[in-house]
């Protein structure tokens, strides 16, 4: 209960003044739940939306390295503007990255600043301690099962993974784990190298967009059809 008293002098500017501190105390509180009530239905739906995506690119032959473990043939063709092909729009919508322990350390060994700024899971079985050049990054070693791992991201509040690495992409495809792939084709046919694809069951995607960049590159976007 609220008991105001007030003299007879000033008495209604008082009143006002109090009122007017009870009214910005209620706008404040009702901001409060529904900024509340916003930020439980977006992680209500992340959750809904829980997601494993690709986004990488082949050759024509469907090889992402060559023979010599190479990529410096994705950049044969000029890109004087530095397109970025959608990778930041991709990234942007992504919440954290899982990697194996190969295209992990390639990345380390990169005469680059750490180029991640979203969490980033290593997949290994074999590293124990993450290298001292990303030791000040967010950067988690994981091992286990994949639905193990995808359940240890998803309780830390990532929902929407973005796989990187030839054999992590294969991994999950072989558990029927990855939902969408953004794959950019290179107009080129190595013979060799590291496969994209290998093995596993049949899986249907359905195509949902192409583009093209630089009048040379093609790149689709592809649905898993369930």
């Amino acid at each position: 209960m609220i008991i105001i008293r007030l003299t007879a002098r000033g008495s209604r500017y008082r009143l006002r003044e109090i009122f007017t501190d009870l009214w910005s105390c209620c706008v404040e509180g009702v901001k409060w739940i529904f900024g509340f009530l916003d930020g439980a239905v977006y992680l209500a739906k992340k959750k809904m939306e829980k997601k494993n995506k690709v986004f990488i690119a082949t050759s024509i032959d469907g090889f992402i390295a060559d023979a010599a473990g190479a990529i410096d043939w994705l950049h044969d063709i000029p890109n004087p503007d530095n397109d970025d092909m959608g990778y930041l729009e991709f990234i942007s919508g992504i919440d954290a990255i899982m990697m194996g322990r190969s295209t992990f350390e390639a990345v380390v060994g990169f005469d680059i600043e750490w180029p991640f700024e979203k969490p980033v899971f290593v997949l290994s079985n074999s590293l124990s301690e993450v290298p001292k050049k990303v030791k000040t990054k967010n950067v988690q070693i994981v091992n286990g099962a994949l639905t193990d791992v995808l359940k240890l991201a998803h309780d830390q509040g990532f929902y929407v993974i973005y796989v990187d690495g030839g054999k992590t992409i294969q991994g999950f495809l072989h558990e029927d784990l990855i939902d969408e792939m953004t794959i950019t084709i290179i107009p080129v046919i190595l013979g060799g190298g590291t496969k994209l694809f290998s093995g596993g069951t049949r899986l249907d995607f359905a195509c949902t967009q192409t583009k093209m960049f630089l009048d040379k590159i093609v790149q689709n976007k592809f649905s898993r059809v369930r």
